[in-house]
């Protein structure tokens, strides 16, 4: 069945290929970015010519996301389903990182999030039905070094939506995780910079270990042999397809071998969850009313 959906950061990347195949599917896609009439204007088009509407939404403005998701509303004539998926990454040593950089990148990758289902939720409220798709990262569910504020930026995302998970199910409304593993998104080249250079300095040789580690890493996955990202576009669209109430909480794309790992925390996490919910008497909290 049809849906109508909204998107966020569709201008490249694992958005503007979500976009493109939930539109070939026959959904109503709102495709929403920063400036789509200058910076971003050719990805605007793109996806315009394939029937997509787009609509202006800066993640970071209060303003923005509640106009933009009103503008989405009225152009799909509803929502049905939010896929969060603007983020940004950080690549260094995480002492370099100051309160400020961490400020930035949260205002993203979660405080963004935040803001979009706050606009979006009480529309979905009054139908008892949605769907809220969270693009996080297998870095939710453990770490990987030089990327400490990103690692934990998506780890409060996972909350974030696991929480949205039990206050919602009641109302209908479904809230699920997807987590990509690596894929050559162009990942090191849309990293928000740190600012204290005099702490990277004090590192000496070892402040090049970031770079070195990640360049490398980010070649392999460009190459023609990288993990195809259409993967994470195709487990979106299977999440949507799949009928309220049988999706899974978390749901790992990855092609390097790091998932099936990812996949056992995840089992274990939702065994736990379970107990402890049951022993407290709420685990129909864990279950969506349809």
């Amino acid at each position: 069945m049809s849906k109508k959906i909204l998107i966020t950061g569709t201008s490249s990347g694992f958005g503007k290929l979500i976009a493109q195949t939930l539109i070939k599917k026959g959904h109503t896609v709102v495709a929403s970015m920063r400036d789509p009439k200058v910076k971003n204007k050719k990805a605007a088009e793109e996806l315009e010519t394939l029937g997509a509407h787009i609509v202006d939404i800066d993640v970071t403005n209060e303003k923005s996301v509640a106009d933009g998701v009103k503008e989405a509303v009225k152009l799909a004539g509803g929502i049905d389903v939010v896929i969060n998926n603007a983020g940004a990454g950080t690549i260094g040593l995480q002492e370099e990182f100051t309160p400020d950089d961490w400020k930035r990148l949260f205002d993203i990758n979660v405080f963004g999030v935040q803001r979009i289902n706050r606009a979006v939720l009480p529309h979905m409220r009054s139908k008892n039905s949605g769907l809220l798709v969270h693009i996080s990262s297998l870095l939710g569910k453990f770490v990987l070094p030089f990327m400490g504020p990103y690692n934990s930026s998506k780890h409060a995302l996972e909350a974030l939506a696991e929480n949205y998970r039990v206050e919602l199910s009641g109302l209908g409304i479904d809230s699920v995780i997807v987590e990509p593993g690596g894929f050559g998104t162009g990942f090191i080249s849309n990293q928000l910079p740190s600012s204290d250079k005099k702490r990277t300095i004090e590192y000496g040789e070892f402040a090049n270990a970031p770079m070195n580690m990640m360049r490398p890493f980010e070649e392999n996955l460009k190459s023609p042999n990288g993990p195809n990202p259409q993967m994470v576009a195709d487990a979106v669209a299977k999440l949507i397809d799949t009928p309220a109430g049988q999706r899974p909480l978390r749901t790992v794309v990855d092609a390097l071998g790091m998932g099936a790992p990812i996949e056992k925390i995840n089992q274990v996490s939702e065994q736990v969850t379970t107990g402890i919910y049951d022993n407290f008497g709420i685990g129909g909290m864990l279950k969506l009313k349809t």
